[in-house]
């Protein structure tokens, strides 16, 4: 895969460190000795502003937007987005303005939700924030937000959700070419990836840069939005879509895609017991810390499958998409809980 062609941007701290957990690894040793040998890919040290996994993406979409002139970014995401503070951070870097919409998905009315975290450091970054209740159409809500820019004489470009289009998918595609070469030169057989799935681009992009490369290497992703019907459409359109980007869409197949959605709990953002365990155990376990809303309900799923025998004897690795800034966000709903 010659992803040069595609006119990236490099700002991304990559490749990020492949490691071991070995503390979380005999965590999750079962009575009978089974479990799975746990590593981690450390998408949460891309290094923009904080890191995640929208930084592979946006080094994609970021050459897009040059390339067509564009000096303002449009995006969105819910109150305490990662993609909206990674995209305010490439913004910022590139001179560009930004234009930010964020919903009110989760209905929260805490101040610690609304003023901290990513909040605060979209702020600190210099983008332009609006607020919509949730239920918004945000797709409608972006496209006037980039007519507003253009009758100003601006000159927009927008980025949709989680910045997961087949531009942005190109950033995991790329990764997944990473993670294999990694893993080669460890000596590593990879039997599964585990990572959180929402906006779709993040597995759909290592589905088709895996399927691309012929690595037979299965992704299971949990979810933290949608059913797992919606949500295994949407990855598997993003993921062909991708994969026909990179001239090998007939690579993609239906049953590439799976995503396990039994741990969204009471809805997007919302937290439970078990998020707050996964939390706490990796935390403790590996010095590893993840957010409430992707990683968080990521591991609560990687720990109870764990334990009920899913993994057994397999060489597992998580993807972590970063996020850690959105814990103080949520600092009223942990407090006395850890």
């Amino acid at each position: 895969m010659h992803f040069a062609r595609y006119n990236p941007v490099r700002f991304a701290h990559l490749p990020t460190p492949l490691e071991p957990l070995p503390g979380l690894t005999e965590a999750l040793v079962t009575p009978d000795g089974g479990g799975p040998t746990l590593w981690i890919k450390r998408d949460d040290c891309t290094g923009l502003a904080g890191g995640g996994n929208k930084t592979r993406k946006l080094e994609f979409l970021l050459g897009d937007a040059l390339a067509n002139d564009a000096d303002t970014l449009v995006t969105q995401g819910a109150v305490q987005s990662n993609h909206v503070r990674q995209t305010a951070a490439a913004a910022a870097r590139f001179g560009l303005k930004c234009e930010v919409i964020l919903e009110h998905r989760t209905g929260s009315e805490a101040h610690d939700y609304n003023r901290s975290g990513n909040v605060l450091l979209d702020e600190l970054l210099g983008a332009r924030i609006r607020h919509v209740p949730g239920g918004t159409d945000m797709n409608a809500a972006l496209a006037e937000v980039a007519e507003e820019v253009a009758e100003a004489g601006g000159r927009p470009y927008v980025i949709p959700g989680g910045g997961s289009n087949v531009i942005g998918a190109l950033g995991y595609a790329e990764c997944a070419m990473e993670l294999v070469a990694q893993a080669n030169e460890l000596g590593l057989e990879i039997d599964r990836i585990v990572t959180a799935t929402g906006s779709a681009g993040t597995h759909a992009g290592l589905v088709a840069g895996l399927a691309v490369m012929g690595a037979d290497i299965p992704v299971l992703g949990i979810g933290v939005r949608a059913p797992q019907d919606v949500q295994e459409a949407n990855v598997f359109n993003l993921a062909q879509g991708t994969a026909a980007l990179l001239g090998h869409e007939d690579r993609v197949r239906r049953d590439m895609v799976v995503a396990d959605c039994d741990y969204v709990g009471e809805g997007y953002g919302l937290i439970d017991q078990g998020v707050i365990d996964a939390l706490k155990l990796i935390a403790r376990t590996d010095a590893i810390l993840l957010d409430p809303v992707y990683t968080g309900k990521a591991m609560k799923g990687l720990i109870a499958l764990s334990r009920a025998g899913a993994f057994d004897g397999e060489t597992v690795v998580f993807l972590h998409t970063g996020g850690a800034q959105g814990l103080f966000g949520y600092q009223g709903e942990l407090d006395g809980k850890l």
